[in-house]
């Protein structure tokens, strides 16, 4: 997200004048709950754009709570000329408001009563003031509301929390996540996405509303999960994912009419104070992992491998101690049998899984390779490419740049000073051009018309030959070379005509 300015020069956003404040309201937005207001409705800004005007940011997305009916806003909108949309109005309020290319989400004023169901609410109705739709809210920091002439609306002390740098629930933190259990989730995302610390409240209300979470769809958990973990600051929400023990719960997936509990993250609870050898480690194994990932560039699949590059460390049969000195021989490649199961837990798609695998399975090599000079990157490439380990020529290279960038964060993440990453990063560019010159399927080959006339009936056979003498370096990639070489293979192998 943008700043929009500094702190507001020495002002926080709440002592701006109600001016100031519009003045940085997106201009849809304002028409959209001015032309409510003109109607005779209630209307506010609420939720994260709120939170991030107050924050110093550009909101991604302008929510309005309006004290009118779906029907009764439908019309408000049509009068200004604004297109309306039923975004579920009968059942949630929200009519989506069309301006200026630019959908707005407009939700009449609401309470929920929650049951059953770990997520969902049992029932929905609408309320009569601005005060109960932010009562309902899970935190404080989203229970704020702005109206059209820029007061703002803090019942729960948001803006303070904001100041504090802290998350904290709106009202009793274990009523607000046994109400709906994917806010344990949301909490974890928040504080990596805001880089905020928890309220010892809200973490003493988690552990009581655990038993909700086996009612979550693994569909729900995961999406969470993945959010947080591309968020700037992804070590906060984990480090309370894991150390509040909501990685040990366990959530649902539902097939063929059946529901299968899912593990969340449990394998990643042993890390916790898990002590490495302080000569090439500053931290734990569980804080070198919330470093890793922090340090490494946030993509899906470069963090889910940070996260589990070091998961086989400490397990039986990897940890050896000695005296003082720790190891963790094949930490790597347990860790990546650690990571299948995981992944396919989740109902990753297999590409996915292998290739985050394979990142675990391979950092140890990759770091063996970048630090000694006599080690054959070319021979490993072949190797790589010969065995099909990936689809293509661009899967592989892609997976080499995420390689590189998993390395580069794993030695930042060991806390050491004057740890260098270039070396890293000019092997990887150097195996990644070695990627380039090395196909892995037929189609990659550089052939014309003439490798394929040459061939004849024996294409399938002959373009196998071909691809295998380029993989192995006894022939160039190059249309002419091909096709004398598609020539003498026809010749050999006794279908000349």
């Amino acid at each position: 997200m943008l700043h929009l300015r500094t702190l507001f020069g020495r002002k926080s956003f709440g002592g701006l004048s109600p001016a100031d404040r519009l003045a940085l309201v997106d201009e849809g937005a304002l028409f959209v709950m001015r032309s409510l207001q003109q109607a005779g409705c209630e209307a506010y800004l609420v939720g994260g754009c709120v939170r991030d005007l107050a924050m110093g940011l550009v909101p991604h997305d302008w929510d309005i709570a309006v004290s009118s009916k779906p029907e009764e806003t439908v019309q408000a909108l049509e009068a200004a000329g604004i297109y309306a949309v039923d975004g579920g109005g009968r059942r949630f309020g929200t009519v989506i408001a069309v301006y200026g290319g630019v959908n707005y989400e407009v939700t009449t004023f609401r309470r929920e009563v929650y049951g059953a169901d770990a997520h969902r609410p049992a029932s929905v109705s609408f309320a009569d003031s601005i005060g109960e739709d932010l009562a309902r809210r899970d935190f404080t920091v989203n229970a704020m509301a702005l109206d059209g002439e820029g007061r703002l609306y803090d019942p729960a002390g948001g803006l303070k929390d904001l100041a504090d740098r802290k998350l904290r629930t709106v009202g009793e933190a274990a009523e607000r996540f046994r109400e709906d259990a994917l806010r344990l989730f949301r909490a974890c995302r928040f504080l990596g996405q805001l880089d905020f610390l928890a309220d010892r409240s809200l973490v003493d209300g988690m552990a009581p509303a655990f038993s909700r979470v086996s009612g979550l769809s693994l569909e729900r958990v995961r999406s969470e999960v993945e959010r947080l973990l591309v968020t700037a600051h992804a070590g906060r929400g984990l480090d309370l994912l894991v150390r509040s023990g909501l990685c040990r719960c366990a959530c649902r997936v539902r097939e063929n009419g059946q529901d299968t509990e899912v593990p969340i993250l449990p394998e990643l609870s042993h890390l916790v104070d898990l002590p490495q050898m302080k000569q090439f480690h500053k931290y734990d194994a569980w804080y070198h992992t919330l470093a890793v990932v922090e340090a490494a560039p946030a993509r899906r699949i470069v963090r889910w491998a940070a996260l589990l590059h070091d998961v086989g460390k400490g397990m039986p049969g990897v940890r050896h101690v000695e005296g003082e000195k720790i190891t963790d021989y094949n930490h790597d490649h347990v860790g990546a049998a650690m990571a299948e199961e995981i992944l396919r837990r989740w109902r990753f798609p297999e590409k996915d899984v292998h290739q985050i695998a394979w990142l675990v399975a391979n950092h140890m090599k990759f770091h063996y390779f970048a630090n000694v000079q006599e080690a054959d990157v070319v021979k490993w490439v072949r190797r790589l490419a010969m065995q099909r380990e990936f689809a293509s020529q661009k899967e592989l290279i892609g997976t080499i740049r995420e390689m590189t960038d998993l390395c580069k964060a794993d030695i930042i993440g060991c806390g050491r000073p004057f740890s260098a990453t270039e070396g890293h990063e000019a092997f990887g560019r150097c195996m990644m051009d070695v990627a380039a010159s090395i196909p892995v399927s037929a189609g990659e080959l550089h052939y014309d018309r003439r490798t394929i006339e040459a061939l004849g009936p024996a294409v399938a056979e002959g373009m196998k030959n071909l691809l295998l003498r380029v993989q192995t370096g006894e022939l160039k990639n190059e249309p002419d070379r091909l096709y004398r070489a598609a020539l003498r293979f026809r010749k050999r192998h006794g279908h000349d005509e």
